[in-house]
């Protein structure tokens, strides 16, 4: 059964870098301090998570700052527009933060009889149990099925997060995919591909699935046409080369 999702996409002036999406969430609880709602952080305690899809997601959207909020991730997110100062500092500089655009949105979220065409960029698939998996197959064909069964159960996770139950089977196929490449969060090197895929499911734009999600990893976008995939590539690492999955 499908559900209409709500997002609201809050996108600054403010031109910051890849690396600094974690300095902008970092940036936004030090504003909301104590009463930052759950939803924000993830934390549940001092060192453990909340385990659930992230409804509170920090973006770089056409080179620029932005948070895209998911359901009640809308309701809550007056706290910031409320009580942002007009600059913040991101690590060892001051930074101005105005919004520039606020944007609603409200989509049918399910599986359809047509196929979509996506762009996932810096998406994390792997962790150190199956990475072990995906190093040890020998063919190219092998690794790409384990990247779009990973694929698969990242979309499903999110629809999960997002209380959405299929009634048809969700049908993918990555059309195209980037060497991988390793991205650092907090030390730790991580393998990260971009990817076009097909897919039944009708996913909302900038939402991010994947591990990092909430912080500009394996973010997806529709594809309507090439100059549009084009645009979306300059947002993400631009010296990739790419293999093709399939026609």
């Amino acid at each position: 059964m499908g559900k209409y999702i709500r997002t609201l996409t809050v996108v600054y002036d403010a031109e910051i870098g890849l690396r600094e999406i974690p300095l902008l969430r970092g940036a936004i609880l030090g504003i909301l301090g104590e009463k930052a709602d759950l939803l924000y952080h993830n934390h549940t305690g001092t060192d453990t998570f909340r385990y659930a899809y992230p409804l509170i997601q920090y973006k770089r959207l056409k080179g620029k700052a932005a948070i895209v909020c998911i359901e009640r991730g809308v309701d809550i997110v007056g706290e910031v527009l409320v009580n942002t100062p007009k600059s913040i500092r991101l690590g060892d500089r001051e930074v101005a933060l105005n919004v520039e655009k606020i944007i609603p949105s409200r989509m049918l979220v399910q599986v359809w009889n047509e196929m979509f065409d996506y762009r996932i960029s810096r998406w994390i698939p792997l962790n150190t149990k199956n990475y072990v998996a995906y190093q040890a197959l020998d063919s190219l064909v092998g690794k790409v099925t384990m990247l779009e069964n990973l694929l698969k159960a990242n979309l499903l996770s999110m629809l999960k997060g997002l209380d959405i139950r299929l009634e048809q089977a969700l049908q993918l196929r990555l059309t195209t995919l980037s060497d991988p490449y390793v991205l650092y969060n907090k030390g730790v090197g991580l393998t990260a591909f971009n990817a076009t895929f097909a897919c039944n499911l009708s996913v909302p734009t900038h939402l991010g699935i994947g591990k990092n999600g909430s912080i500009g990893y394996g973010i997806v976008r529709q594809l309507k046409n090439n100059q549009e995939q084009n645009n979306e590539e300059n947002d993400t690492r631009e010296d990739l080369s790419t293999t093709v999955c399939g026609g």
